[in-house]
């Protein structure tokens, strides 16, 4: 059954228990120390509390070489915000019985059976050690399998990564041909004993495949987009709508932006081979803010229901062994979380202890980002949904998250909390 999400309403920030002059700084702070100085091309800002759209910015440019002005209805890459959407998709299978989250991933790829850890030695020559269990589906939802990312540069697994370009979404291959190529490569540890930011989130896009009998990219289409409105939210950006689609940046060393994927020319405009559930999406804030209402909401929005209650408590609950963080967890040089006071659920980082992540916070709110330094956060219990879009690559540039936090907090003249 498809439904048309509604567009929630605005309201003054101050009927909802925020300071409309202090949710000014937000635009401030982004136009004075990031567009202004070119760090930026452009952003878009959306808080979203009790129902309503308090506070919604759109500002500087998506396209700095034609001069296109960023609008409320820019297309951008979302990269790893694609893993929450994901996540969902594999969490509404296992609610259908078809799969469990304490099921061996080699229930479902046999090829995987006897992966071994790394112990040493090079691609071709790696020496591998047994597992001290088998990958659970609950690993590869909080990152806990083994794998890696390429990009972490740590060890000789990632260099491996590299060579076979296991996981980057821009590369020729696809799904099986990722599954295949991992089935060739040893686990950096045993599942469970540690995490690392990973291309797990992939396979699980393989898996939703796998076990629903349908293609990743339509049974997102069918179960999520459909159902939440979602029309803009896709693996590629049609011709039709390609004059929304913003340009990506790298930061400079210096301060500035570089050029780093032409909206006229980008690998986005077609089909991709690799349909990456870790990475692969396109959406605007809109689209966006229709997917987090419904995770706010206990997993129903507008008379569409994708999963229950119970479920979405259960992924946005600290899934780390022994309630750790992951400051004692993580193996990883990069992801897109903090460390300090934060968890891992199902998807999503879970905050644990405000204090000692050094900026406000709720216990119990989530979030996730994408490599060109998007971000959203949920903090069910101030009934709070923060959206931040930009395309600047990596996301690790600026501080920008912790002040978004920080302004976004400092708004608050109630709390429900």
């Amino acid at each position: 059954m498809s439904h048309r999400s509604r567009a929630p309403a605005a309201a003054p920030p101050e009927t909802v228990g925020l300071s409309a002059e202090r949710l000014g700084r937000l635009d401030d702070l982004l136009q004075t120390r990031y567009i202004d100085p070119g760090r930026f091309p452009g952003t878009q800002t959306l808080v979203y509390r009790r129902g309503k759209i308090a506070h919604h910015s759109v500002q500087g440019l998506a396209d700095v070489e034609r001069k296109t002005p960023l609008k409320e209805d820019t297309i951008f890459r979302i990269y790893s915000m694609t893993k929450p959407i994901t996540s969902v998709a594999f969490m509404m299978l296992v609610e259908q019985g078809l799969v469990a989250l304490d099921d061996p991933v080699h229930r479902f790829i046999p090829e995987w059976k006897n992966l071994g850890v790394y112990n040493g030695g090079f691609m071709e020559t790696f020496q591998t050690r047994p597992t001290n269990r088998p990958m659970q589906m609950v690993d590869l939802l909080r990152h806990t399998a083994g794998l890696t990312y390429g990009f972490q540069q740590r060890t000789n697994v990632d260099a491996a990564y590299r060579k076979l370009k296991i996981g980057e979404i821009e590369k020729a291959g696809t799904m099986d041909s990722m599954i295949e190529g991992l089935s060739k490569l040893p686990l950096e540890f045993s599942p469970g004993e540690a995490w690392n930011y990973s291309v797990a989130t992939d396979v699980l896009g393989y898996l939703v495949q796998k076990i629903s009998g349908q293609k990743f990219e339509d049974f997102l289409k069918q179960h999520i987009f459909a159902p939440l409105g979602m029309d803009d939210t896709a693996f590629f950006v049609p011709p039709e709508k390609a004059h929304r689609f913003a340009a990506c940046y790298a930061a400079t060393p210096k301060g500035g932006l570089a050029l780093q994927d032409d909206p006229a020319k980008s690998p986005y405009l077609e089909p991709p081979s690799f349909i990456s559930g870790g990475g692969g999406l396109v959406s605007t804030t809109a689209d966006y803010l229709a997917f987090c209402r419904m995770l706010l909401n206990g997993g129903e929005l507008d008379g569409a229901r994708l999963l229950s209650p119970k479920t979405i408590a259960l992924m946005t609950a600290n899934h780390l062994p022994g309630n750790a963080d992951l400051t004692e967890m993580s193996m990883s040089l990069f992801s897109e979380a903090a460390y300090q006071g934060v968890g891992f659920g199902l998807g999503f980082s879970t905050t644990m202890h405000p204090a000692r992540t050094l900026i406000p916070g709720t216990a119990g709110d989530y979030s996730w980002g994408g490599a060109a330094t998007t971000s959203f956060w949920i903090d069910p219990k101030e009934e709070l949904i923060v959206i931040f879009m930009t395309q600047v690559l990596p996301s690790s540039a600026y501080p920008v998250r912790r002040e978004l936090r920080t302004l976004v907090y400092s708004a608050f003249t109630e709390s429900d909390a």
